[in-house]
């Protein structure tokens, strides 16, 4: 495993922050840290980044024992945190060189390095323009090639795109996919669980500093359902005769939100059901603004396990 930790435990004076908190993460994954606020997904990075020393349990970074070989750690894994550790007034490229001369790189293999994340992360155009002429997106990517300056085989990032708009977190998605392409190993702890959808491989949920749920994106929504189809019809009259028609072909009484004129019922075989719901509205005589198959999102699945804690 490249992440391996059993019952972390860590309290800041009347605080508990993680209490028996456990995880494993394998070789070249993103795992996604969800969790409400002070739920311990900070605290959790902060550990097994050495940043802070755990009160009791064991942690283990690409083989290393995170409390006592703290240095062989720091040697194998990069932090991206919150907020962009660049600076404004430094080129792109002079801000890598300045991080490989502080990881004690020659200066030759410094700036060999820092054309290599350029190009690796699309910068190498503005490698020479500085940083404070880029854009939010291009400043998170030259956070992510500062975090890979010695190539570590662990990458934790935490809340990598918050305050970006979609282009910019499209563009950060990118290079978080190459880098797992490459074999890294991601944690990655996010407020946008569309992103903990679309970029990770397991999710780990944790809430008051345990992990109370985990698994793939696809697992989790199973936990809560599977898919559901839907009905919008044109006119409320209609909604009582779709709802007898999809309770009769999905085997179970709908839902019904008259409002809105829609109904919904889960559904075992979604291809069939759908093809058999269209045709008996079709002969029935309904009309219909929309129907759809839909799947339970990783925000109700987070809203579900965590009670409807807000996330961040």
């Amino acid at each position: 495993m490249s992440v391996l930790v059993d019952g972390l435990r860590k309290r800041f004076r009347d605080k508990v922050a993680l209490d028996g908190f456990d995880l494993r993460v394998r070789p070249g994954t993103v795992c996604g840290l969800l969790g409400p606020n002070g739920a311990g997904k900070t605290t959790a990075v902060r550990v097994l980044s050495t940043l802070v020393r755990a009160d009791a349990g064991r942690a283990e970074v690409a083989g290393f024992d995170v409390g006592r070989q703290p240095a062989q750690v720091r040697r194998r894994i990069g932090l991206v945190g919150q907020h962009a550790a660049v600076d404004e007034v430094l080129s792109g490229r002079q801000n890598l060189e300045l991080f490989g001369r502080l990881y004690h790189l020659t200066g030759s293999r410094a700036r060999a390095r820092a054309s290599e994340l350029l190009d690796r992360f699309g910068l190498a155009d503005t490698g020479n323009r500085a940083v404070r002429h880029y854009s939010g997106g291009m400043r998170r990517r030259l956070d992510l090639a500062a975090g890979m300056i010695l190539a570590p085989p662990v990458l934790f990032l935490d809340e990598p795109t918050t305050g970006l708009d979609p282009r910019a977190r499209n563009e950060v998605w990118d290079a978080v996919r190459s880098l797992v392409a490459d074999g890294t190993t991601v944690l990655l702890t996010t407020q946008y669980l569309d992103e903990a959808d679309q970029l990770a491989d397991q999710i780990a949920v944790i809430d008051a500093g345990r992990a109370i749920a985990g698994g793939s994106p696809a697992e989790l929504k199973s936990r809560i359902g599977g898919d559901r189809l839907e009905v919008v019809v044109h006119d409320a009259a209609d909604l009582p005769v779709a709802a007898e028609l999809l309770r009769t072909i999905a085997g179970a009484e709908p839902e019904r939100d008259v409002d809105r004129r829609r109904v919904g019922a889960p559904v075992r075989d979604r291809v069939a059901a759908l093809t058999e719901v269209v045709r008996a509205l079709d002969a029935g005589g309904v009309p219909v603004e929309d129907i759809a198959l839909r799947r339970p999102t990783l925000d109700e699945v987070f809203l579900t396990l965590t009670d409807g804690k807000v996330s961040a």
